[in-house]
């Protein structure tokens, strides 16, 4: 199997998921930074990787790469325990994967960048006060969901998991408060105590 090879920006959540995954796999691979801040994924380089300029990127063999975190997730999590192979087990996996593109990510990571990553949320004050709403409305469905189950699918540890924990345990950091979701709170201590958990910040 060829080394894989993860374009990668650390303090991203969906780089996050990646090396997660990864690292929970026992997968080795090859993190390359990649500096958002300085207009890295712009560079004629790194947009024949990904013509949408963003990472996480995934290296999968020589110039052959995939893109959009969730998607990377799906491919690498293929006949493991991360991904049921029960047909409806399966579909409600990706029904997670497109509630946290939807409904979670674009509000709570969001206000995490400009607040924690690009430290401007005076510059951005207004746009992250429109995103409150929507983002605690996502967290108040989590949190409802979890109240009556340890995992997110089938009582079991799933990327659906990683692909939600990735933003929300730092949510704090875009200005939300965790201390009102209880069962949120204990679904990210779950987490942290799975086998080869590793955590935001370690490359």
């Amino acid at each position: 199997m060829e080394l894989l090879h993860l374009y990668d920006f650390l303090p991203s959540g969906h780089g996050y998921k990646i090396r997660l995954l990864l690292t929970q796999l026992g997968i080795p691979f090859e993190r390359i930074e990649i500096n958002i801040l300085k207009g890295e994924t712009r560079t004629p380089e790194f947009l024949s990787k990904n013509p949408n300029g963003k990472i996480p990127v995934l290296e999968i063999e020589p110039r052959k790469y995939l893109a959009e975190s969730n998607a990377i997730l799906v491919y690498l999590s293929e006949g493991t325990e991360f991904l049921p192979y029960d047909r409806f087990l399966r579909a409600q996996v990706l029904q997670w994967l497109c509630f946290e593109q939807c409904s979670h990510e674009p509000f709570i990571a969001t206000s995490r960048f400009w607040i924690s990553i690009l430290g401007k949320a005076e510059k951005y004050s207004e746009a992250i006060k429109q995103k409150r709403e929507p983002g605690y409305a996502a967290l108040n469905l989590m949190d409802k969901h979890l109240t009556s189950q340890d995992f997110f699918v089938g009582e079991r540890y799933t990327i659906a998991d990683i692909a939600l924990f990735a933003y929300t345990h730092v949510a704090d950091e875009g200005g939300f408060d965790l201390t009102q979701y209880p069962a949120i709170q204990a679904w990210i201590e779950r987490v942290k105590i799975q086998p080869r958990y590793i955590s935001i910040t370690e490359a």
